[in-house]
């Protein structure tokens, strides 16, 4: 049986006008911005809320390394669902790979490495043991 942290998770976000440019179409650093908020919401429906994770154990995630590519434009007012599917765990460190699709279609998508550190001092941290298993 799969954890809830190996299966694809979707996070629905809608298109305003402050996401468009003046194109009329989403502003390529908005799909970084939307992973962010799917990210947040994987973690929170997995029981891991991050101001909590920081409080009580000293630890935060960050992102220490992304890439976007975009396929095709969201537009103002599109429903887009945002994915994020684990794809490697590691001591310090998680790898995302996360879609924004409209309807199904791919518009962007990327990868995230999102690792953990000692919200005082910003160095590198194991995750916390439960979250690790959680993610196992």
């Amino acid at each position: 049986m799969t954890s809830p942290a190996t299966r694809p998770f979707a996070h629905p976000i809608r298109v305003y006008w402050e996401d468009t440019d003046a194109g009329g179409i989403v502003y390529y650093a908005n799909y970084l911005k939307y992973f962010e908020r799917a990210r947040t919401e994987w973690l929170r429906n997995l029981g891991i809320e991050q101001q909590t994770l920081r409080e009580h154990t000293g630890a935060m995630f960050v992102v220490s390394e992304s890439t976007l590519k975009c396929h095709l434009p969201a537009r103002l007012d599109d429903r887009l669902d945002v994915t994020v599917d684990l794809r490697h765990s590691a001591r310090a460190s998680l790898v995302l790979h996360q879609q924004a699709l409209r309807r199904g279609e791919l518009l962007a998508d990327g990868e995230v490495r999102i690792a953990c550190v000692d919200a005082p001092t910003l160095r590198l941290r194991r995750i916390p043991e439960d979250i690790l298993e959680l993610l196992a």
